[in-house]
Protein backbone atom coordinates (compact mmCIF):
# COMPACT_ATOMS: atom_id res chain seq x y z
CA UNK A 1 0.00 0.00 0.00
CA UNK A 2 1.80 3.64 -1.36
CA UNK A 3 2.30 5.74 1.83
CA UNK A 4 0.01 9.04 1.82
CA UNK A 5 0.63 12.34 1.08
CA UNK A 6 3.48 11.53 -1.18
CA UNK A 7 2.82 9.82 -4.60
CA UNK A 8 1.51 12.00 -7.35
CA UNK A 9 -2.19 11.48 -8.54
CA UNK A 10 -2.59 8.56 -11.08
CA UNK A 11 -4.64 8.88 -13.82
CA UNK A 12 -5.49 5.53 -15.72
CA UNK A 13 -7.28 7.21 -18.34
CA UNK A 14 -5.16 10.05 -19.08
CA UNK A 15 -5.36 11.63 -23.32
CA UNK A 16 -2.30 11.82 -25.46
CA UNK A 17 -3.33 14.84 -27.41
CA UNK A 18 -1.48 15.39 -30.69
CA UNK A 19 -2.62 18.76 -32.97
CA UNK A 20 -5.62 18.85 -31.14
CA UNK A 21 -7.26 15.36 -31.09
CA UNK A 22 -7.17 12.69 -29.00
CA UNK A 23 -4.90 10.18 -30.30
CA UNK A 24 -4.51 7.30 -27.02
CA UNK A 25 -5.41 6.82 -23.95
CA UNK A 26 -3.06 5.56 -21.52
CA UNK A 27 -1.57 5.48 -17.46
CA UNK A 28 0.20 9.12 -16.28
CA UNK A 29 0.27 10.97 -13.60
CA UNK A 30 -0.70 14.11 -15.70
CA UNK A 31 -4.87 14.12 -16.95
CA UNK A 32 -3.97 15.23 -20.22
CA UNK A 33 -0.64 15.22 -22.39
CA UNK A 34 0.34 17.13 -25.41
CA UNK A 35 2.80 16.25 -28.19
CA UNK A 36 4.40 17.05 -31.53
CA UNK A 37 4.77 13.88 -33.10
CA UNK A 38 3.31 10.80 -32.28
CA UNK A 39 3.87 7.14 -34.49
CA UNK A 40 0.42 7.90 -36.43
CA UNK A 41 2.15 10.97 -37.92
CA UNK A 42 5.86 10.29 -37.75
CA UNK A 43 7.48 9.79 -41.38
CA UNK A 44 9.09 6.46 -40.10
CA UNK A 45 6.61 5.29 -39.08
CA UNK A 46 3.89 6.59 -41.89
CA UNK A 47 6.08 5.54 -44.48
CA UNK A 48 6.32 8.89 -46.08
CA UNK A 49 10.62 9.06 -44.76
CA UNK A 50 12.71 10.77 -47.19
CA UNK A 51 16.57 10.65 -47.15
CA UNK A 52 17.75 14.08 -48.28
CA UNK A 53 21.34 14.50 -48.92
CA UNK A 54 21.45 18.32 -49.54
CA UNK A 55 25.10 18.72 -49.08
CA UNK A 56 26.22 15.69 -51.40
CA UNK A 57 27.41 13.90 -48.14
CA UNK A 58 27.34 10.64 -49.14
CA UNK A 59 28.91 11.36 -52.94
CA UNK A 60 32.10 12.94 -50.88
CA UNK A 61 32.14 9.51 -48.65
CA UNK A 62 32.14 7.58 -51.89
CA UNK A 63 34.48 10.13 -54.34
CA UNK A 64 37.28 10.37 -50.87
CA UNK A 65 37.50 6.21 -49.75
CA UNK A 66 37.09 5.49 -54.26
CA UNK A 67 33.61 4.15 -53.90
CA UNK A 68 32.08 6.49 -56.65
CA UNK A 69 29.68 4.68 -58.95
CA UNK A 70 30.01 4.87 -62.76
CA UNK A 71 33.75 6.83 -63.34
CA UNK A 72 35.81 6.65 -60.46
CA UNK A 73 37.35 9.38 -58.12
CA UNK A 74 40.60 7.93 -59.33
CA UNK A 75 39.31 7.86 -63.15
CA UNK A 76 38.48 11.21 -62.80
CA UNK A 77 41.93 12.26 -61.54
CA UNK A 78 43.16 10.61 -64.47
CA UNK A 79 41.46 12.38 -67.17
CA UNK A 80 41.36 15.82 -65.55
CA UNK A 81 45.17 15.31 -65.48
CA UNK A 82 45.30 13.89 -69.17
CA UNK A 83 43.24 16.75 -70.36
CA UNK A 84 45.62 19.43 -68.56
CA UNK A 85 48.85 17.65 -70.16
CA UNK A 86 46.87 17.82 -73.86
CA UNK A 87 46.49 21.41 -72.73
CA UNK A 88 49.83 22.04 -71.81
CA UNK A 89 51.11 20.38 -74.98
CA UNK A 90 49.00 22.19 -77.56
CA UNK A 91 49.93 25.78 -75.74
CA UNK A 92 53.73 24.35 -76.12
CA UNK A 93 53.12 23.77 -79.86
CA UNK A 94 51.83 27.12 -80.51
Amino acid sequence: MPKPDIHPTWYPEAKVICNGEVVMTTGSTQPEIHVDVWSGNHPFYTGTQKILDTEGRVDRFMRKYGMATGESASGAKKAAKSEAAAEATEAAQA
